[in-house]
């Protein structure tokens, strides 16, 4: 089994020379209350077309949609957050996922409907109980019909 270090800049160069698989991990975003009670789930990848609201930083409040997603840098770009280059020229400014937070999720696609079924999991304790009931009175059903 192979140990990592606790210094903190071999914390940062694995970070820096992660493979891009294991980067996609740190993509993880808080979703917003309704969405946690719709889904089910605390957080989701980021992808491109959700809409986030910066919690951290110069930029907090504000809310866009994210137009790029940058796996080298691990940075999310969002409409709206931009600044002005020395000619004038408009760009976007790089926000870590860690400091956003997804107010609209894009669930148009079949993958990530299948995140977040997968991600679910675990049953709530009151939605157990009710199964085990529910289990239960179908077992006593079947005893007497085949009684």
């Amino acid at each position: 089994m192979r140990r990592s270090s606790s210094q903190p800049r071999k914390q940062r160069l694995m970070l820096y020379r992660a493979p891009l698989h294991k980067k996609h991990t740190l993509f993880n975003a808080r979703l917003s209350e309704e969405l946690v009670g719709k889904f089910g789930i605390k957080r989701l990848p980021i992808r491109v077309g959700d809409v986030v609201k910066i919690m951290r930083g110069d930029w907090a409040g504000h809310e866009g949609k994210v137009v790029r997603v940058d796996y080298e840098k691990v940075r999310v770009f969002i409409e709206g957050v931009t600044i002005k280059k020395a000619d004038g020229t408009p760009v976007y400014y790089p926000i870590h996922p860690s400091k956003v937070m997804i107010i609209k999720a894009d669930v148009s696609d079949k993958v990530r409907k299948k995140i977040i079924e997968r991600r679910k999991g675990r049953v709530p304790v009151e939605e157990a109980e009710e199964v085990k009931k529910e289990e239960e009175e179908r077992r006593e059903q079947v005893g007497e019909e085949s009684g």
